[in-house]
């Protein structure tokens, strides 16, 4: 691809008007090849020559002789830059030697399991290692009667830690065998095990390790992550072994073009830009037009459904040919639909692909030539693995990161070194924290009875929170163990992603068809499928005639419509328990226990590509609540008369610093978006107040994090919305930022359509905390 020509011929479309904000040209690379010091055995090298293999790059024969002389390692490198090998080689140089050994390789989604089975069993039917390799997948997906022979004989076991959490680790005596010979654990992906996904797992891998020495083994971890900022601290963390990190990357890679394109400001105005999906279809468009492969990376299912539609629409009209070769990939797709999705991808029979972040992992689509990222994707690991997805040759290639009307992606198109220089964040897993370790401890005394010991290499408080289990009659206490109570496993009741484990069956009811075209999990339900909503699958739309909680469908009818819809939600926020409370200079700040309550209470009506609003119907769903921590802050008086002095309105400066505090929390507490929520509220404590809290039953952590760096917090909003060129606010700065979980949300108009007055906003930051940073500017 002859991505200069591309761009150039961009810049001189009459549509465009100047939105590429900066483009940065990442240098290709050669290759740095190494012979691993360990011999490779001669039945392999087939191996390598059906995988077109000649020599190793330095990374895989060091990650090579490091695993066959016993080390756990992490292996951090690039997208694409061949940390498969890495582990296939010496697993399967282990397995020639030694027939009865076992391996078991864990990801977080089961597509990537089935992408490293099929290029496995290709490899070994081709190069006729049948005879000692044996893999198979082993999943919600595998059929009961398969099951068995699977334990036994399957030497390289494929799996999920949601599928070991509740069907292998809980049944353990029937996996003897397996856990005895159990020589190797490998965990891809390990940059995705964070939050309260990586904490769980952290749990489940301590559960396997227990099993496994009661069985006489003690297996090697094998750890694959993407560039990372603590890819050692991760992996020791969710793994509890000491690691050697391979992270210089020797492979190579074309030379490969970021774009950073923001929308241009709407015909006369300077409050709102275009629409970042219309600009995205365009752009894929053109990509298409050209013969490029390209992947487009979007935040929100909805959004990819949306682009696909816009996309195929405009093709349609002039290409046909092409329109019938793009096709979008999202979760709530049925397993098979994504590996036809996969494989077309891979066989370069599709050219294009709108996906969310499903896309973002190791699967194999083949050799991409453009990667287009709609809004920044949370975190700058995501952003480079998204970027990564093309130009896995060592041709050109082009990436285009898309800015959404929102502040941190306005932040980075003004600030383009941001994004080039910014180091990686660090991934923050807390397998101590107690409703994680008190889910962890129940499900490990069923498995087997726990020590004394085994707690307190848990942590402090491990032995506290099973006293508190023991007095809940969870867990019994007798001969020095601690013993489960329960009759059925309580792995069953723990969801490792908080997602509840009922789903709702998404059925087409279309002239008496009643097929079923996806799935929702129930929390989600009443945000994506309520009554009326338009849901989209396919770029069709389907209409919701029927949510029913009892049977958990949701009954939807083919319905030809020029307008997609969104949930309105209401929130609330109420204080149970104050555990700290602090006055100082910044005023009052206080952390303890909530309850928070959301409800979807209506439903607004967009048209297509206009997203222009034409109509709001009210709904009667019901409440869904949490238990969780948060930290709520009060300016001081002299600051809230700062605001009235100049003639503003305190409860518009208060929701425009929340609305900043929400966007710039997460960098700073290493968390998504989506984790925390916040109000502004009066009537609990009389005086008006600024609450963040997490979306999490128990809390993670983030909250507390506000409450220890409040300062840090409230400087760094107030340097976004001092930057930020606008005359009185804009989505930019002080809007309300999208706080909803991403798949049902198109951020193009999900916020609010108040937007806080920006003057009042600067004048309550500059009187809480901007006049301390002029002082403290001036010293020094």
């Amino acid at each position: 691809m002859d991505v200069a020509s591309f761009l150039a011929r961009l810049q001189a479309d009459r549509h465009y008007r100047g939105q590429i904000a900066s483009v940065r040209v990442l240098p290709a690379r050669a290759a740095d090849f190494r012979k691993p010091t360990s011999g490779l055995p001669e039945r392999l090298r087939p191996w390598l020559a059906e995988a077109g293999i000649e020599q190793l790059y330095a990374h895989q024969a060091e990650a090579y002789d490091a695993i066959l002389a016993g080390e756990d390692v992490v292996i951090a490198t690039g997208t694409a830059s061949g940390k498969t090998l890495c582990y296939q080689l010496p697993i399967i140089a282990a397995l020639l030697e030694d027939r009865e050994a076992r391996a078991l390789y864990l990801s977080p989604a089961k597509a990537l399991a089935y992408d490293q089975l099929g290029g496995l069993e290709r490899l070994i039917s081709a190069s006729g290692l049948t005879d000692a390799v044996k893999a198979a997948c082993y999943d919600g997906d595998t059929p009961q009667h398969k099951r068995p022979a699977i334990r036994r004989s399957a030497n390289i076991l494929l799996s999920n830690p949601d599928m070991l959490h509740v069907s292998v680790l809980p049944y353990h005596a029937k996996w003897a065998a397996f856990f005895s010979r159990l020589r190797y654990i490998v965990l891809d992906e390990i940059h995705s095990y964070r939050g309260i996904f990586g904490s769980h797992v952290a749990g489940v891998l301590w559960r396997l390790s227990r099993l496994c020495e009661h069985y006489g083994s003690r297996p090697q971890f094998i750890c694959c992550s993407a560039t990372l900022g603590n890819p050692r601290e991760l992996a020791e963390n969710v793994t509890g072994r000491q690691m050697r990190v391979i992270d210089q990357d020797a492979s190579p890679r074309g030379a490969k073009h970021v774009v950073l394109w923001n929308p241009p400001w709407l015909e006369g105005a300077q409050v709102g830009r275009r629409s970042a999906n219309v600009e995205a279809m365009h752009l894929m468009k053109r990509l298409l037009e050209a013969g490029a492969g390209t992947i487009t990376f979007t935040k929100a299912r909805v959004v990819t459904e949306l682009i696909y539609k816009f996309v195929t629409d405009a093709l349609q009209r002039r290409r046909p040919d092409l329109a019938a070769r793009v096709r979008p990939y999202r979760g709530g797709y049925l397993p098979n639909e994504r590996r036809e999705i996969e494989q077309g991808l891979f066989s370069g029979r599709i050219l294009g692909v709108c996906g969310t972040n499903a896309l973002e992992l190791g699967i194999d689509v083949g050799s991409l030539d453009a990667a287009i990222v709609v809004g920044f994707p949370r975190t700058f690991c995501s952003l480079w693995q998204q970027v990564g997805r093309a130009g896995r040759r060592q041709d050109e290639s082009l990436a285009v990161f898309v800015a959404y009307d929102e502040p941190i992606d306005q932040y980075l198109m003004r600030n383009a070194q941001f994004v080039f220089e910014q180091p990686l964040e660090h991934a923050i897993v807390d397998p101590r924290n107690p409703h994680i370790l008190a889910a962890q401890l129940r499900c490990a005394s069923f498995e087997l009875p726990l020590s004394r010991e085994e707690l307190e290499s848990q942590g402090d408080t491990a032995a506290a929170v099973a006293e508190a289990l023991t007095d809940e009659d969870q867990l019994a206490f007798s001969a020095e163990r601690y013993y489960a109570t329960a009759k059925i496993s309580p792995a069953v009741e723990v969801d490792l992603r908080t997602i509840s484990d009922a789903t709702y069956a998404i059925v087409d009811t279309t002239d008496g068809r009643n097929e079923v075209i996806g799935q929702v999990d129930s929390i989600s339900a009443p945000e994506l499928v309520y009554p009326e909503a338009i849901y989209l699958h396919k770029a069709e739309s389907y209409i919701v005639r029927e949510l029913d909680e009892d049977l958990r469908t949701a009954k939807v009818e083919r319905f030809e419509a020029d307008y997609y819809t969104q949930p309105v939600l209401a929130d609330d926020c109420r204080i149970t328990r104050e555990r700290e409370d602090d006055e100082t200079a910044l005023g009052r700040r206080c952390f303890g226990d909530v309850v928070v309550q959301w409800q979807t209470t209506a439903f607004r009506k967009f048209k297509y590509y206009t997203q222009e609003l034409i109509g709001q119907t009210k709904l009667n769903l019901g409440l869904q609540r949490i238990n969780t921590t948060a930290c709520w802050i009060q300016p001081p008086k002299a600051a809230l008369s700062a605001v009235t002095d100049a003639g503003h309105k305190v409860f518009e400066a208060l929701s425009g610093v929340r609305n900043l505090c929400m966007v710039t929390l997460p960098p700073l507490a290493m968390c998504d978006r989506f984790d925390i929520g916040g109000i502004v509220d009066s009537a609990q404590l009389g005086v008006s107040t600024i609450f963040m809290y997490d979306r999490y039953e128990g809390g993670l952590g983030y909250a507390r994090y506000a409450y220890d760096c409040l300062e840090e917090l409230l400087h760094m909003a107030h340097e976004l919305v001092a930057g930020c060129a606008c005359e009185d606010g804009c989505p930019g700065c002080v809007a309300p930022p999208n706080l909803r979980v991403p798949i049902h949300h198109d951020p193009d108009v999900s916020r609010g359509y108040e937007i806080p007055s920006k003057a009042a906003t600067l004048a309550l930051l500059g009187a809480w905390v901007g006049e301390k940073k002029r002082r403290s500017d001036v010293a020094t």
